[in-house]
């Protein structure tokens, strides 16, 4: 019976044993021990509130980029306009992009836009039309034309001889608020510079729409660096950007006493001393002729003026005129009886223009008729 009791209390003993080396370790035990599974990625710490970001891919611009160009665009604007070119008969001609250079009104284009042009007028982004005088220098060697437009202190943009024009710099083409989609500021890398008989110019890619060509273009900063003379229209070769150092030597030949004027009108301007000469047969029979007036735009209807009744309203302006065919004087001979109605009709007016020659005035009935 002794041995049957201890036999006993060693299986009991040997029982405990096992299962204490068969029960599983604590937790705790395992931390900084080798697995055999693999672990999972643990996401980037961040900050309480923050969620993981993903970086850009290399090829896409990041979102700060996009920011930029439209900042640039908000504050460079108010100075591109679009110039609007006709011929000595009043017919258009084309109609280009183009910059305030100077605050009394000198603007830089492409020389191409002002080809054959007696007239012009700018549209600035707010939807203010100005006359443009004429011309103060041209080059079609640099594709490039200084224009004076009628106007007083204008935004303009101060060109930039030390903006980076490196290879590979990121550059923005801004054109003008009123030219739609085409207008959306287009974002480029400067390629290569060029140099040859047309002097230093920069080839960038950038996907430049055709009213692009006269827009400015700046660097990072809003540095004006050029303004564009060409774009690839056929996917081959390179958009091209004259320098401002160019654009800026260019204006430097200007004459200070330099008189704005139209190639196509200079053949027939009247010489400082006209040598007198008898009157023709023709002229004999047909005294005082009266100039004939080439470009005549309408007053635009100012819909703030409200009437009760349908009646038209008439007014009659008396127009004088220069010898070079610029409207000198309006005055209002009979009112239309509405004041902003006037003044809709002497603005319309003082853009009006005749053939050069003579000084001379003529009578102009204006009636407005109540929009339906």
């Amino acid at each position: 019976m002794k041995y049957f009791r201890l036999a006993c209390g060693c299986l009991f003993c040997l029982a405990v044993l096992v299962m204490t080396a068969c029960k599983p370790k604590p937790r705790y035990q395992m931390v900084g021990e080798p697995s055999s599974e693999q672990p999972s990625a643990a996401p980037a710490p961040t900050s309480p509130g923050q969620s993981p970001i993903s970086s850009p891919r290399p090829s896409q611009p990041s979102e700060g980029q996009a920011l930029g160009s439209a900042t640039l665009a908000s504050s460079i604007r108010p100075a591109i306009i679009l110039v609007t070119v006709f011929d000595a008969s009043g017919k258009l001609l084309r109609t280009g992009t183009g910059f305030f250079v100077a605050d009394d009104g000198r603007l830089i284009t492409n020389c191409h836009t002002t080809d054959g042009g007696a007239y012009g007028v700018a549209k600035m982004g707010d939807g203010t039309i100005c006359n443009v005088t004429g011309i103060l220098a041209s080059s079609t060697t640099l594709d490039l034309a200084v224009l004076k437009a009628e106007v007083k202190e204008v935004p303009f943009l101060p060109l930039n001889k030390t903006g980076k024009t490196d290879v590979g710099t990121r550059v923005v083409v801004i054109g003008s608020a009123l030219a739609g989609s085409e207008g959306t500021p287009v974002e480029g890398t400067i390629y290569v510079k060029q140099a040859d008989r047309r002097g230093d110019r920069l080839g960038i890619v950038a996907p430049i729409p055709a009213s692009g060509i006269g827009s400015p273009v700046v660097d990072g900063n809003g540095a004006v660096i050029g303004i564009v003379i060409a774009r690839n229209e056929k996917g081959e070769g390179l958009d091209l950007v004259q320098p401002s150092s160019v654009v800026q030597a260019f204006l430097a030949q200007i004459a200070p006493e330099a008189t704005a004027r139209w190639a196509g009108i200079a053949e027939i301007r009247p010489s400082p001393r006209p040598t007198p000469k008898p009157p023709s047969v023709a002229a004999r029979q047909q005294p005082n002729r009266q100039p004939r007036l080439v470009y005549k735009p309408r007053p635009n209807y100012p819909f703030e003026a409200h009437f009760h009744d349908n009646a038209a309203r008439t007014g009659r302006f008396r127009l004088s005129f220069d010898a070079n065919g610029n409207v000198k004087d309006v005055l209002t001979v009979q009112s239309t009886g509405n004041d902003l109605l006037d003044r809709a009709s002497t603005r319309a007016l003082r853009q009006w223009k005749s053939e050069p020659g003579r000084e001379w005035s003529t009578m102009i009935p204006i009636t407005f008729e109540t929009p339906r």
